[in-house]
Parts: C-alpha cells; structure tokens; sequence
C-alpha cells in the first residue's frame, strides 16, 4: 500500500485511464465524506462511468444507480439522473475554493439534493464556492483526470474500475 498521510481519508480510484488518489477533507463536509466511505466500501462505485465531463470544467461521475456499467440497471440515457439507496445528504458549503483537483457533490436545484455524484475540476470553478459541497482534493493523478473522455453525454464513457478507502487496501 502506498504511503497515505490519512488512509481512512484517502480515496483511491482505479479509473480507465489510471488511478486518482482523493485526500478526502472530514473538517470541511464530514457528512459527504462518510456517506461517500460508506459507498466506496459497498462497491457501490466500481463500474460507474463519467457521464458528463466538459472541458476546461470539470469530469462528473458517481450515478450509482443509472450509471454503473457492471449493473443491470446500467442505462446510458438515465444516466446523471440517479443517486444511491441511501437519502440524499444535507449540504455542509465552506469557502474552500473550487480550483483544480477540487473534488466535490452534484446536486439539483435544492441544496440538500447531494446523494452519490460528484465531480472532480478541470481549473478554476470559483463561480461554484459556498454553493456546492467540497469534500476533498486529488493529490495524485490529476494528469488521469485530464485524460478522461469528453461529452455531454459521453459517448463510450471511461469509468471508475474500483473505488477504494485507502485504509481498506491490503
């Protein structure tokens, strides 16, 4: 296992196009970072695609309802529309700033809509600050990132293979 300052903080995603390692920030959002342990350690995440990714913005993941390619309830054209079984989080906005690397929640129109999707900033999204959950920022593999296939949708989406807390891994 690598070297992590905080394994039970640290998210590690095996995506198509290389690992992304998440140090995951409790002190900002500690409701979105259990919420996204726990479905990190049901598997809940492996296989869910990137099914919104704009360039020069940011690449959206974490539909794990509509979005998993390894489920049967896998449908490209639902696809952003879902969350997880769980009940959608209350928000918990800081002024950490979204800049690049910064991993935080999608969400609908009503601030407490997080459930399960996030998504991970190209560059700067200051516009976004105070109005959308941050709960953690990419230490590792933010070339990975840059690599991920654009669309709105995207056609042949790359996925998150495995999503994992690092403190879980042998």
């Amino acid at each position: 296992m690598a070297d992590y300052a905080d394994p039970e903080n640290t998210l590690v995603i095996e995506t198509t196009k290389g690992n992304v390692v998440i140090a995951m920030r409790p002190d900002l959002a500690p409701g979105h970072v259990e919420h996204i342990k726990k479905l990190a350690r049901e598997g809940a995440y492996d296989g869910v695609v990137f099914h919104r990714v704009i360039e020069g913005f940011m690449a959206q993941t974490g539909d794990v309802k509509f979005g998993n390619s390894n489920s049967p309830d896998f449908n490209p054209s639902r696809t952003g529309t879902g969350g997880s079984q769980y009940p959608n989080i209350k928000q918990e906005f800081s002024a950490e700033p979204h800049v690049r690397g910064t991993a935080s929640m999608a969400r609908a129109q009503d601030p407490n809509s997080a459930n399960s999707q996030f998504f991970i900033c190209f560059g700067d999204a200051r516009f976004l600050d105070r109005q959308y959950t941050v709960w953690g920022q990419v230490v590792e593999g933010m070339d990975n990132v840059d690599q991920i296939k654009r669309g709105e949708p995207v056609i042949n989406p790359d996925k998150m293979v495995s999503v994992k807390v690092a403190a879980d891994i042998a």
